[in-house]
Formats: C-alpha cells, sequence, structure tokens
C-alpha cells in the first residue's frame, strides 16, 4: 500500500522508540534506491558467497535507534558469469557440480545463482533461531519478491524482511524490534528504486528479473513512498 509523507510519519511515530524523531530519507545512487532509516547508515562492504560458490561484491547499510536495527544489504550479481565461468576452471575434470552444465545452469552454476537468488536469500533467514509468522510473495513499486515475518525464539525480538532482484542485485531488507514493539514492516515499505538519474521508479506491469523490463509509470513515488504489496492473507495484522 502507498505511504503518503503525511502517513509515513504517522507510522514513525507511532514506531516511536523504534525510530527517532528526525528520520532520515536516504538514498544510494550507487546501489539505485532509496529509503527511511532513524539514522544515517552506517555503509560496510564485504563479499558474499552465492548457493553455488560464487564470491560476490556486497554492500551493507545499517541503522540503529535503541534496541532496534535496521539493515539493507545489496548483493551484486551482475559480473557473476565471469565470476563463476573463472572458478569453474578449477574444478576437477568432470565435475558437473562444480563446473555448471551449458545452457541449463551456465558455467560454474551462474544462471542457476541468478535464478534461486531470492530463495537462497529466503532458506538463510530459515536458518535463524526464529519463528517464521508469514512468508509469502509481495512486491515493491512492483517490482517482485519475498517477505517474511519472524519471531526471534532467544529474546521474542520481531523481525520483518523483504528479499527483492533488481537488475541483477539482491536486495535484503530488515527492520528488527523489541518485543512489544509494532511490527518494523513500514521500514521495507519505505523503500524505493532508483533510475540512473535517481530518480524513482514505479513499473507499469510487474518487473520479473532476467525478462525485458516494463515500461515505468507516470509520478513515480516520492520519498518513504515506496509501494509494497500491502497485507495478504496470512500476514500479520
Amino acid at each position: 500500500m502507498r505511504f503518503s509523507a503525511i502517513s509515513a510519519a504517522l507510522v514513525l511515530s507511532i514506531a516511536g522508540s523504534a525510530f527517532a524523531q528526525e528520520y532520515v530519507e536516504f538514498t544510494s545512487q550507487q546501489d539505485r534506491f532509496g529509503a527511511t532509516f532513524p539514522t544515517e547508515p552506517k555503509i560496510t562492504e564485504s563479499m558474499f558467497k552465492s548457493q553455488f560458490g560464487s564470491m560476490l561484491p556486497m554492500r551493507t547499510y545499517t541503522s540503529d535507534s535503541g534496541n532496534s536495527h535496521f539493515k539493507v544489504t545489496v548483493i551484486d550479481y551482475n559480473n557473476i558469469e565471469a565470476i563463476a565461468t573463472e572458478k569453474a576452471k578449477t574444478c576437477p575434470p568432470g565435475a558437473e557440480t562444480c563446473r555448471g552444465g551449458g545452457s541449463s545452469t551456465g558455467a560454474g552454476y551462474w544462471k542457476a545463482d541468478i535464478a534461486g537468488a531470492v530463495h537462497y536469500a529466503t532458506w538463510r533467514f530459515m536458518q535463524r533461531d526464529t519463528k517464521i509468522t508469514y512468508l509469502g510473495w509481495n512486491n515493491i513499486d512492483l517490482v517482485e519478491g519475498t517477505m517474511l515475518y519472524m519471531t526471534n525464539n532467544a529474546d521474542k525480538s520481531r523481525t520483518s524482511a523483504g528479499i527483492y532482484m533488481h537488475e541483477n542485485k539482491l536486495y535484503i531488507l530488515e527492520g528488527t524490534v523489541p518485543a512489544g514493539y509494532p511490527e518494523p514492516g513500514f521500514f521495507q515499505q519505505s523503500v524505493r528504486w532508483l533510475d540512473e538519474n535517481g530518480n524513482g521508479i514505479r513499473y507499469q506491469t510487474l518487473y520479473h528479473n532476467g525478462f525485458p523490463k516494463p515500461p515505468t509509470g507516470r509520478g513515480a513515488p516520492a520519498p518513504g513512498q515506496g509501494q509494497g504489496q500491502g497485507q495478504g492473507a496470512g500476514q500479520p495484522r
């Protein structure tokens, strides 16, 4: 559902302890997204090991407010064909499980890695010491993805997460708040996509990574106005 600037501010004020009174409308031109953080996020760079063993560049944006934690992780799959093909050169002769299989999976399984990136990120969440209370399809400005709600078993804190693949970059959105706080779903709903000029993007039809991009609609979302799918059947209310 779309947040207006007023409703976004209202949600943030209701969240109170989760977000500071002065929140930050942050944009990353490098990773082409925007999001509402409680504080200016800290940015770190590292490497991510994909499902089939390719090492990919990863950038993490983290912001904390008290005992609440918000994070956007961006993993760049754009060069995975070259990375996986080079890795496959060191595989033992005949080791298909390392080398990959031509048109179906690609050398070093690069095609399978891209196609399964959202599934793999979802599986990694499911390995945590948490109870999954909701898992389902979602979209942000018609970029399809997966949304999860979790209750962490150790301290009963709650996490809202979203996973999206856009232009061969994997975006993992994650907000965690202490037990008893409002659900932090507003964080991932504040996320928006940017074009090469820093303008907001909203597609006219569903965007599926790897397929031709649909046209963008009129009036891209303003800061704080990313549009998710809203609450679906079974989603926490």
